[in-house]
């Protein structure tokens, strides 16, 4: 059978059995419709899974928003990308979609270039000064989210508010506090995209610089030349290192052995040298632990946090290392000398002509590839700990006042439902009556944990619409490896499974 020349449309497909309906749990402007099908149609959407790797709960979709509206203002309002837009976004059957949005007309291409030029070239030329000032506003807007709360309602407002005057009731701190939670997780992922493009940028371009001098070159090799080695994304695993190594001087890692957190935090405490080591790992947690074992895009991943035996069992593996007699420390200046040796090698082969352009090009890779390493312990990581550890927060108040039956009923309302919800929660409060969504909602949380467990027991098809004769878009094929042959392969796929 001859493979198609094209995935299914969104509307070819039916949703799995027991998650009909599903459309409704998210924003309308997140699913597909009858009256955006044939612009849906003529597009090629592959499946973020490198993000979502699972169904995403209506609570869950805010990333979807907030990663495309950050990704697409910044290309395409922002520093104006000359051949590419935004990414478009869809939810279908519960997964995220996205379609690359090209630039095609020659004409447009070069103004937008040089409009480009003029606001990227800003920006790498300044490129140190300016993220150590994104450094900053991130560990601002951090700290800020970490200040938001949900106490639970009492029976009456404090007497402060009558003593000072205050003339508001601190019901209305919910609602406040709930807004602010969402437009700082809004704001943090436009900071995610202010350096990311440009840094993709820079490197793609040395990138395909090396493919076109070099045609034999690895894709590794490439990254190799321009790899931080000493860089904010290798903290995290430092700090266990460290830890172990503190461990076996103490003499205690023998306590380190089992998988049970509180029985090693518990053993270790019984003794001075236990409890020196307990201070260290306390002193670790915050940042270093605010680490998710997968992306952080749901709100049911752990972070080393939320799951101390993730950290405990790789505390404890070093420690074993370490004590046989290895060197368990990251290898720095073999590493930065063995980086260099490559790239005298690859350098040695070109013209002084070719070598004064790779001198340019690398330069410029060397310094925006920090940030393509590091940016996700600020975001995903760190704002992504907090986010969700508040929203659970958010999820304790709703049960607390009797709104919902189980905690994690809160996953199962999208934000914008959810600010009717806590409205309803604080209006009834404030009048004296029961919350009049109450058996609503427990109703529409029952069908929509149907729904899920449908729609994540069926894992994403890889592609919907119609591909490009050639992926040329930069971002889908550095961040997401989805190149020309891979979607071949994805066709192919596909007509076998109809044979």
């Amino acid at each position: 059978m001859t493979a198609p020349d094209r995935f299914p449309f969104f509307n070819e497909v039916a949703p799995p059995a027991g998650a009909e309906g599903w459309e409704s749990m998210y924003p309308y402007f997140l699913v597909p419709s009858e009256e955006t099908r044939e612009q849906e149609n003529g597009q090629f959407w592959f499946a973020d899974t490198m993000h979502w790797s699972r169904g995403a709960h209506p609570f869950d979709s805010i990333g979807a928003e907030a990663v495309y509206l950050g990704a697409g203002q910044n290309s395409t309002r922002i520093f104006v990308l000359p051949t590419a837009l935004g990414l478009d976004v869809r939810m279908m059957n519960g997964y995220v979609y996205i379609s690359p949005i090209a630039v095609t007309d020659p004409e447009e291409i070069g103004r937008r270039a040089a409009l480009f030029q003029e606001r990227a070239g800003y920006y790498y030329q300044n490129w140190d000064e300016l993220y150590g000032r994104w450094k900053t506003k991130m560990e601002a807007a951090v700290a800020s989210m970490k200040t938001i709360s949900f106490p639970p309602l009492g029976e009456l407002d404090p007497i402060e508010v009558v003593t000072e005057g205050r003339g508001r009731s601190t019901s209305w701190d919910i609602i406040a506090e709930y807004h602010r939670l969402i437009d700082e997780f809004f704001l943090v992922w436009q900071y995610h995209f202010e350096f990311l493009n440009l840094g993709y940028g820079g490197y793609i371009v040395f990138f395909q610089f090396c493919k076109s001098v070099f045609p034999s070159i690895s894709d590794q090799e490439i990254a190799r030349m321009v790899a931080g080695v000493d860089v904010l994304a290798f903290r995290p695993d430092d700090e266990l290192r460290r830890l172990a190594a503190l461990a076996v001087e103490l003499k205690v890692d023998h306590l380190l052995a089992g998988d049970d957190p509180d029985a090693v935090v518990a053993a270790m405490d019984e003794s001075d040298a236990g409890r020196t080591w307990l201070k260290e790992l306390e002193v670790a947690r915050d940042p270093w632990f605010n680490y998710f074992a997968e992306y952080g895009f749901t709100h049911d991943q752990d972070t080393w946090i939320s799951d101390p035996s993730i950290p405990l069992r790789n505390i404890a593996r070093y420690a074993a290392r370490l004590a046989a007699g290895e060197d368990i420390s990251r290898p720095v200046e073999r590493l930065r000398a063995e980086r260099d040796e490559l790239v005298d090698e690859y350098r040695s082969l070109l013209t002084p002509e070719e070598a004064a352009q790779f001198d340019e090009l690398i330069g410029l890779s060397r310094k925006v590839f920090p940030f393509i390493e590091e940016h996700n312990i600020y975001v995903e990581h760190w704002t992504h700990s907090v986010f969700w550890q508040k929203v659970h927060e958010l999820g304790d108040f709703l049960l607390a006042a009797g709104f919902t039956e189980q905690h994690d009923d809160i996953f199962y309302i999208n934000r914008f439902e959810l600010d009717q919800v806590l409205f309803d929660v604080v209006e009834s409060w404030a009048i004296g009556v029961p919350a009049r969504g109450k058996q609503r909602w427990a109703a529409e949380v029952r069908r929509r944990r149907g729904i899920m467990a449908a729609l994540q027991a069926q894992g994403a098809p890889p592609a919907y619409g119609v591909p490009p004769a050639e992926v040329t878009d930069p971002f889908a094929v550095m961040n997401y490896g989805v190149t020309t042959e891979r979607v071949r392969d994805w066709l192919g796929a596909g007509s076998d499974e109809g044979d």
